[in-house]
């Protein structure tokens, strides 16, 4: 089965809340990799950070999920005016944007934390409080260049694999390994148990 990378983001467009050429750049840079790495691309169906990725990914003959918090279809583009063009599939969880963002991040098998605001803050407070693998796009600007300062006010030990680099190939190379090595662990664990009950019944 394919792995899941979300990818959060700003929302915004160029030039909106310091929305960088940089980070939207950097943004599909990462959605060309993470399908070149074979893995499904997972975001929250909207325009600026989310919608660059899913571009990459595309130009790269990749599989995109996005999450919408719209209830459907008509709502997705007309009230939200969100994109449909670059989507293999749309889930329309109907929970507005703080709902929408507990079901994107939590059917990721790790997410990439790109620029963002607070959207992407609670997306990251999201994945982080879940123990989740995280990756860090570094020097994409917003909170992403914050993240260290977030987890030191939280001051809370969670599980969560943070991983930092300036690099989208080796991010997402790096949160791959990380994510199969804890799939490795846990069907390890499940070995384990299974083995104990089996000698409980000898």
């Amino acid at each position: 089965m394919k792995l899941k990378i979300g990818v959060m983001g700003s929302g915004l467009e160029k030039g909106e809340q310091n929305l960088s050429k940089k980070a939207l750049s950097l943004a599909y840079a990462i959605g060309r990799e993470i399908a070149r790495h074979n893995c499904i691309l997972v975001n929250g169906a909207c325009r600026g950070i989310p919608y660059e990725a899913s571009k990459g990914a595309k130009d790269a003959d990749g599989f995109v999920m996005g999450v919408s918090p719209a209830e459907n279809l008509h709502e997705h583009v007309h009230k939200y005016k969100f994109p449909t063009d670059t989507y293999d599939i749309i889930i329309y969880t109907g929970f507005g944007f703080k709902g929408r963002n507990v079901v994107n991040v939590t059917n990721c098998d790790a997410v990439i934390i790109v620029g963002g605001h607070v959207g992407t803050l609670n997306e990251f407070t999201i994945a982080y409080d879940e123990g989740m693998v995280v990756g860090i796009m570094q020097g994409s600007g917003g909170i992403a260049d914050f993240v260290d300062d977030i987890i030191k006010i939280a001051s809370k030990k969670t599980g969560a694999k943070l991983i930092y680099d300036k690099d989208p190939h080796d991010l997402i190379r790096k949160a791959i390994i990380e994510v199969m090595k804890r799939e490795k662990e846990n069907e390890k664990m499940v070995q384990i148990t299974r083995d104990h009950h089996k000698c409980k019944l000898c």
